[in-house]
């Protein structure tokens, strides 16, 4: 092992390190979850655009399979970090928790950051569930413009129709939006983005952020199942 393998893996196994990834790798599926959010928005236009855009996003072939790949490679890498990070705080705390210090003043913590761990877990587990909903679910043919595509707006429209899955869906929502409000604080935080300075309009920023995106996956199956769409 070179000296460059070397400071990789110890940056890696830093908790500077640490923090440092899951910063990275959560300001990337925020991204992912903003622009996903922003797709399912279009059904409000119409269902034959939202058919269209399915159907162009499907046909990527081997460049949608690389982006699922790096989606996934992402999830699992950010889930695993951050499971590390909590069991190095527990064992920290189960030695000498007087070592602790007050998060200072103004303090950061809230409910969102003393939950992260919970909520991230919680979205893991409905991610498996939403992906083979939709992703491999009822394949419904429909045709636009003489061309034969997946009608994945009835498939949304039906699934969305059931409480039971409407009402999980909202409550997995808003845990995404307490996630990402501390998550998108703390990625800048991690990744050395900001100062003293700005850390007051980035706190405000990620707040804002993370209540549009919960907003804007919430007002979908609310429609739906109301009768709205």
């Amino acid at each position: 092992m070179n000296e460059q393998q070397s400071k990789i893996i110890g940056f890696y196994n830093s908790s500077i390190g640490k923090k440092f990834i899951t910063g990275i790798t959560g300001l990337g599926l925020s991204l992912f979850v903003l622009i996903h959010m922003a797709g399912n928005l279009t059904l409000f236009a119409s269902q034959t655009f939202y058919n269209q855009l399915a159907h162009l996003i499907n046909s990527g072939g081997i460049l949608l399979n690389l982006v699922e790949f790096i989606l996934l490679g992402l999830v699992i890498f950010h889930a695993t970090i951050a499971i590390k990070i909590q069991i190095n705080k527990q064992q920290a705390r189960s030695v000498n928790y007087a070592q602790f210090k007050s998060a200072g003043n103004p303090s950061k913590k809230s409910i969102s950051s003393r939950t992260m761990i919970f909520t991230g877990l919680t979205l893991l587990i409905f991610l498996i569930f939403h992906v083979l909903t939709f992703r491999f679910g009822t394949y419904y043919p429909t045709i636009i413009n003489g061309t034969e595509v997946r009608d994945l707006s009835r498939l949304v429209i039906e699934t969305f129709q059931d409480p039971v899955y409407t009402f999980s869906y909202l409550g997995v929502m808003i845990l995404l939006g307490f996630h990402l409000r501390h998550g998108i604080w703390s990625a800048f935080q991690s990744i050395g983005a900001m100062n003293a300075r700005y850390s007051p309009f980035v706190y405000s920023f990620a707040l804002m952020l993370a209540v549009s995106i919960s907003l804007g996956f919430l007002v979908l199956p609310l429609a739906i199942y109301t009768g709205i769409l």
